[in-house]
């Protein structure tokens, strides 16, 4: 019998924060009541991620993944998913820009609510935004979500944020027909959620942007994603 809770990592470049965050991650869940397992999953890091992280699985229980090459956030978050044996599987991300404390608001709906699919929202509650993206982030943004809206018929106020938990089961089938391998995967995820016929609950979390992202917007990469929601359709109809 596997864990109730997996709580999921990926990481690129990440050697600097890395190692804080998963001591955060640590400290929280072993003063828990259930059982859990942490996983993180290098995408090809080119510094020190992977031995950051081997050295830390000498102190606490960590498992690593690690990919071949730099594929993408989608393909790190889809291998460490599928890899997961908890009840309930959480990715997270790296720079934990929304507090790892946060989870019990989405396990509440899980829980109680019955909810399969809960994800954290930085649009419900914008008092809980502890700090703005960049306007072009911004904007940017909110350009993608009104595409979302429009090319997929997602009723979603904020697909991307990095704090979502799925019920493993569903997590297993959703992620194992997930074919990008970008940042548009999340939408790619909840459109899939949708065409199965899952219910997706939007939950209010505290969130605070980190300018050292490792995901910056430009106007390549905007035309880059808006491709890629336009697969998402073709892909999947």
């Amino acid at each position: 019998m596997g864990p109730y809770l997996s709580v999921l990592i990926p990481a690129y470049n990440e050697e600097d924060r890395l190692p804080q965050t998963l001591h955060k991650i640590f400290q929280f869940l072993q003063k828990q009541p259930w059982s859990w397992e942490i996983i993180a999953v290098d995408d090809g890091s080119k510094d020190g991620t992977v031995k950051v992280v081997q050295n830390l699985a000498k102190q606490i229980p960590l498992r690593l993944i690690q990919l071949p090459q730099n594929k993408g956030k989608g393909a790190a978050v889809r291998e460490g998913v599928l890899a997961t044996e908890g009840k309930y599987v959480l990715f997270s991300d790296a720079d934990l820009a929304t507090p790892i404390e946060e989870i019990y608001k989405l396990l509440s709906e899980v829980t109680e609510e019955k909810y399969l699919i809960v994800i954290g929202s930085r649009a419900l509650q914008r008092s809980l935004v502890r700090q703005n993206n960049s306007f072009l982030r911004d904007l940017a943004g909110k350009f993608f979500g009104l595409c979302g809206r429009f090319l997929l018929g997602l009723n979603i106020r904020d697909t991307q944020c990095g704090f979502k938990i799925f019920e493993r089961n569903v997590a297993h089938l959703l992620f194992s027909k997930q074919k990008l391998n970008g940042v548009v995967f999340d939408m790619e995820i909840l459109y899939l959620a949708k065409k199965e016929g899952y219910n997706v609950k939007e939950v209010p979390v505290i969130w605070e942007h980190n300018f050292n992202t490792r995901i910056p917007y430009n106007f390549s990469k905007s035309i880059a994603v808006f491709l890629d929601l336009v697969r998402i359709k073709i892909f999947h109809g």
